[in-house]
């Protein structure tokens, strides 16, 4: 651990400050909160690549544009400035975020450069995140996801590497290919000092309850067995291993849950019709062709799968006894279906947040001392542009990817994907992103914010 930041003053510092709001000593004199009875709970809801774009195509789509989302009734919104360094030089900026480490900067406090998960710039330390910090004070720990458990925003509230793609043991043994440049993972194996995997990491790790997918890095064996799984390895640390939607819904035990529902990130709710996409616009002997609109509808593989508002359900249920509690949820695919520029993906995954969301305020109606903040780690490509007018009558198309979506108002949404040409994926973008807030405290907080005061404002609720 750091010595800058030694666990137990951290550690002190949660607990005077948890004492402080529970006999109500802290409480502004300007804006005070609601008198709470219960122990402090947070529940953060990030969803991955949601600007101001993905929520308006979003809110277009599922509820016109004049109708309004969950999200659009909280009652704080403010804004949060992406921070980003270089991996060599800590003290420039890097204008263009990844998710794991902006989720190590809201899990931890700590700016750090791309890749990292809950690790220092350059040197490599690990840093305590929010949930070890909880889970250290006695309270309740849970992570929900529509991605793998081992990818990088889960992974940045509870495990420490170096890269973000040394998700499983095979990776931390040899290696990963990606489409740039080769990962050695080596320095996080156990022999060399590390800890271990993502996976492995999370088998070790206590949280209370883990939902999502990754059943391929938990089938790997762990490191140095030529006989036990993560999977094994983490039911004889205690915990329940489930993997079947009918089995997270009949789950009562008070055994810490392991929840593998996918092999990798989960089903996603919508596709376009057809399995129709964005494609680049045509043009023929002068003459622009633009793509036919399509409309959106179910995704047959996301039928058997459980929705972020049922695992997130099933995480509160759980929570529910523990003596206050920390949970991270994430919906994930806003981020992937955009990367891959499938317009669909992304408002369905969308859809799931704001039904989450609802989930959770359920919860913290019955439950005031319940903070819910709900925000993006970066911003992401897809933009809604004209689908008609002067400039495509003069025949200037729109460049990179092009998607018309008829919505069920009656109206065709452009949306554009153009952060680069490739037919691999889209990049991220570097635009401040939302925050949302309903809970104590809500007149304490800035209307604009670095994101590293995402972690303060849950260590100190």
């Amino acid at each position: 651990m750091r010595t800058d930041r030694p666990t137990d003053q951290v550690l002190a510092l949660l607990v005077a400050l948890v004492s402080c709001l529970l006999v109500q000593a802290c409480v502004s004199q300007q804006d005070e909160p609601p008198s709470t009875t219960g122990a402090p709970k947070v529940v953060l809801i990030i969803g991955d690549g949601m600007d101001d774009q993905q929520i308006t195509i979003a809110r277009n789509y599922l509820v016109g544009s004049g109708g309004r989302l969950t999200l659009d009734e909280l009652p704080f919104r403010g804004t949060v400035q992406v921070q980003t360094v270089d991996e060599d030089d800590p003290r420039q900026p890097v204008y263009v975020a990844d998710s794991a480490n902006t989720a190590t900067t809201m899990a931890t406090g700590e700016v750090t450069s791309t890749g990292r998960i809950a690790t220092t710039v350059g040197t490599g330390e690990d840093v305590d995140t929010i949930m070890e910090l909880a889970r250290a004070a006695g309270f309740g720990t849970g992570i929900v996801t529509t991605s793998s458990l081992t990818d990088a925003t889960p992974a940045a509230f509870v495990a420490h590497v170096d890269q973000r793609f040394c998700q499983g043991p095979a990776d931390v043994a040899q290696g990963v290919e990606r489409p740039a440049r080769f990962i050695d993972c080596s320095s996080n194996s156990k022999a060399s000092g590390g800890q271990g995997s993502i996976a492995e990491q999370i088998a070790e790790s206590g949280i209370d309850i883990l939902l999502g997918g990754g059943t391929q890095y938990f089938d790997q064996l762990v490191e140095g067995s030529t006989a036990t799984a993560v999977a094994d390895a983490a039911r004889a640390n205690g915990y329940d291993v489930i993997r079947e939607r009918d089995a997270l819904a009949n789950h009562t035990n008070e055994s810490p849950v392991l929840g593998l529902f996918s092999p990798n990130t989960m089903p996603v709710r919508m596709r376009g019709a057809g399995g129709a996409e964005a494609r680049r616009v045509e043009n023929v002997d002068g003459q622009v062709r633009l793509p036919e609109p399509f409309v959106c509808e179910p995704d047959p593989a996301f039928e058997n799968t459980p929705t972020l508002a049922e695992m997130t359900r099933a995480a509160l249920t759980h929570l529910n006894g523990t003596e206050g509690f920390m949970l991270m949820i994430e919906s994930a695919s806003i981020d992937k279906q955009s990367h891959v520029r499938r317009p669909c993906g992304h408002i369905g995954e969308l859809g799931q947040l704001d039904e989450t969301l609802a989930v959770a305020l359920e919860y913290s109606e019955a439950h005031p001392e319940t903070l819910v903040l709900v925000t993006a780690d970066h911003s992401h490509a897809a933009q809604i542009v004209s689908e008609t007018g002067e400039f495509i009558g003069l025949n200037f198309a729109s460049p990179g990817y092009f998607a018309r979506v008829r919505t069920p108002e009656g109206g065709v949404m452009g949306i554009n994907y153009a952060t680069n040409d490739s037919p691999i994926r889209e990049h991220h973008t570097g635009s401040q992103v939302p925050v949302f807030g309903s809970g104590p405290g809500l007149g304490e907080l800035p209307r604009f914010m670095r994101q590293a005061a995402v972690f303060s404002i849950m260590a100190r609720h």
